[in-house]
């Protein structure tokens, strides 16, 4: 293997783990309201990314994406699309919602490719068909049981799934593509900070481990993300792909084992039907990726031939 695919691997664990264990500092902050946690992640998040922006000499970049219409009007969706996951998943985990976070980015590469049959016209073969029919059957049954909708979990999986669309859409880089996002939330964060008056708003008057909180909302954002790119720029998005179950299994874990969030019968049924679509998908993965190895050989081989 190329050293420059170990450091992929290694870079992708990381920024995988990091998403994984996130909870476990938006739950010490569950103290702090929501809309005061989601605002400090844009602030901080929005000051590292622009000073990567000057370091990478990125600056260009971005005034490519305020100067073109189109792209700045798809690069506002896709903010409101990501501060409305963010918002929703610092309000689930404050909210013992975790094991529904979990769900909600376990069935995200489901509404991916959802989203890509519809959007993009890609067909899907019988083993994604019928993980997207495990999906639907597990929203079904827990409509059933619960007679309700699971919302935190689709909200997640929806507004990420839209997200990856947008972006997808857009030719903007990860870097300067968050700046963007970030300078553009910018704005309502700060507004908010100025006028609301909560027991941790004024930050001359915390404590100062309730301000390094704060301030960590920025790197526990952008490291990972950092992590993310680089292991993106060393390895397939197939292989890249098959460590994006990290996360969400960490989530359960943190929140069955160490949050003591109830795992009912039930819920482990719908979970149970999104491991087995999320199985499916592993497996035509794994499969398509032995069909190109193959290929390759036979394709150098009548190459050869042929000179």
């Amino acid at each position: 293997m190329p050293q420059s695919s170990h450091s992929g691997i290694f870079y992708a664990l990381t920024a995988f783990t990091l998403w994984a264990i996130a909870p476990i500092y938006f739950k010490s902050m569950s103290f702090i309201p929501t809309t005061e946690i989601l605002a400090h992640r844009v602030i901080w998040s929005c000051l590292i990314v622009l000073i990567l922006i000057v370091v990478m000499s990125k600056t260009a970049k971005l005034k490519q994406v305020f100067s073109a219409k189109s792209t700045l009007a798809a690069m506002l969706l896709s903010t409101l699309l990501i501060g409305t996951n963010w918002g929703v998943f610092i309000w689930a985990i404050s909210h013992n919602q975790l094991l529904s976070a979990s769900l909600g980015y376990y069935i995200n590469p489901l509404i991916s490719i959802m989203l890509g049959m519809i959007f993009f016209k890609e067909r899907l073969d019988p083993m994604r068909k019928a993980a997207v029919a495990l999906c639907f059957a597990a929203v079904a049954f827990e409509v059933i049981q619960f007679g309700s909708l699971p919302w935190v979990a689709l909200a997640l999986a929806l507004t990420f799934g839209f997200y990856g669309l947008v972006r997808k859409k857009v030719a903007v880089d990860s870097f300067t593509g968050m700046a963007v996002e970030t300078l553009l939330m910018l704005p309502v964060a700060l507004i908010y900070m100025f006028t609301i008056h909560s027991s941790t708003s004024n930050m001359l008057a915390n404590p100062s481990l309730t301000n390094w909180l704060l301030f960590a909302a920025g790197p526990i954002t952008m490291v990972p993300l950092m992590c993310f790119a680089a292991a993106a720029n060393r390895v397939s998005m197939v292989t890249l792909g098959f460590f994006q179950y990290i996360g969400p299994s960490g989530m359960f874990l943190l929140a069955v084992f160490l949050y003591d969030e109830p795992l009912s019968s039930e819920k482990l049924i719908t979970f149970g039907l999104i491991w087995g679509a999320l199985a499916l998908l592993i497996f035509d993965s794994i499969r398509q990726l032995r069909n190109t190895r193959r290929k390759r050989p036979l394709e150098t081989l009548t190459k050869t031939e042929k000179v």
